[in-house]
């Protein structure tokens, strides 16, 4: 026997409905359910956070097209929210309409989708060894974005984020600076601002630019060529690594003058014709307006018949080529001459096979002479 008095509070638990809280993005659409574990046929309402009717059963009471009907059975009533907008946070509540009322209350929490990034303070290029200054600022989000550097795939550490709250609007907004002290390797270097907010999937929304960085140049000098030979029409360039690229170059020639048949344009030393007594250190001094620096290279005149290091390899590569080919040509020669002398030998054996078994010196030479007649007993042998 169940005691009715143990049946009845049972009873009236399975009538209770029961909700869930929701969060969405703006933008976003939610679900709201509201269900019970029986039914006694009475109905399930939706109300929003004014107390408006938002569905009874399966009628609509609000005229908002974004709110619409999921799902309505005995035990449940689901409705939809489009498009939601920050205004829609809040409690919603769901009623069934026993004796008493019961209630169930899901609160929604809508999450402002913060902006993308806008990163300031490259506005100019900075020379080497001085500070920058970058500021990162995102606008729109609820709760307060958090905002990331990155430089490449490296995490920066910046100042604390700022955040400031928007007068009569319930969003943030959130800035961050980053201070680095750059060097020459930080040309074109990416630098990177990634907002992290609930509301966003890693890497969403982020900024980059590049760092532009003033340095001086570094100076290398490439010769025309690896053999300068007597005689023949030679130059130097000088290459000036820097930002921005060296608009002036000097060139010197260490311990003296430059030679008379030589002339400078620009980043090139022009030797008109090589004479051993250009040989020296040259020098060429580069300035981009940042800095300037020198390099030098030692130039060393050789004879006109010098011949590169490469031009020595290619010659010993085909030497040796062509001794192969001769001792494979002596080889086969050997090998053919003893193969003819072979055959030749038994020719002459069959040839005078006739005179082989001649008991005297007529009976051979009239064997021999037969043997030359005989169409059948002459057999040559030809290879």
């Amino acid at each position: 026997v169940v005691s009715s008095s143990w049946l009845v509070p049972q009873v009236m638990q399975s009538l209770d409905p029961v909700t869930s809280d929701e969060t969405v993005s703006v933008g976003g659409t939610v679900t709201l359910t509201c269900r019970v574990t029986e039914s006694d046929n009475s109905s399930l309402q939706w109300s929003n956070t004014a107390q408006q009717t938002l569905y009874f059963g399966e009628k609509r009471a609000l005229r908002d097209n974004r709110i619409q009907l999921h799902r309505s059975t005995s035990t449940e009533l689901s409705i939809t929210i489009a498009d939601v907008q920050l205004s829609d946070e809040g409690e919603y509540t769901c009623s069934i309409f026993t004796m008493p009322v019961r209630t169930a209350r899901a609160t929604v929490t809508v999450l402002g989708v913060p902006s993308k990034p806008q990163i300031s303070g490259f506005e100019n290029a900075v020379p080497e060894g001085s500070k920058v200054t970058l500021t990162c600022t995102s606008t729109g989000s609820k709760p307060p974005a958090r905002l990331r550097w990155y430089r490449g795939d490296q995490e920066l550490e910046g100042r604390p984020d700022v955040v400031e709250s928007v007068p009569d609007d319930p969003t943030y907004n959130v800035s961050s600076e980053l201070t680095l002290e750059v060097s020459r390797s930080d040309d074109n270097a990416l630098i990177t601002c990634a907002v992290d907010h609930p509301s966003l999937a890693p890497g969403d929304k982020r900024s980059e630019h590049a760092l532009r960085v003033l340095y001086s140049p570094v100076v290398e000098i490439h010769p025309e060529s690896d053999l300068p030979r007597e005689g023949e029409k030679f130059h130097l360039q000088c290459l000036g690594n820097g930002n921005p690229e060296p608009t002036s170059y000097i060139w010197e020639k260490k311990d003296g003058e430059l030679p008379p048949l030589s002339r400078t344009d620009g980043a090139f030393l022009i030797f008109e014709m090589l004479n051993k007594s250009d040989n020296g250190v040259y020098l060429c001094h580069a300035d981009n307006g940042i800095g300037n620096s020198q390099g030098e290279y030692t130039l060393l005149v050789q004879d006109p018949t010098a011949m590169s290091t490469s031009s020595g390899v290619d010659h010993a590569v085909i030497g040796g080529v062509v001794a192969v080919i001769v001792f494979i040509l002596l080889c086969l020669l050997i090998v053919l001459g003893r193969y003819l002398i072979r055959h030749k030998g038994t020719y002459l054996t069959h040839e005078a096979k006739g005179s082989d078994d001649a008991p005297d010196a007529d009976t051979a030479i009239i064997n021999a002479e037969g043997g030359h007649s005989g169409a059948e007993d002459k057999k040559e042998y030809f290879i």
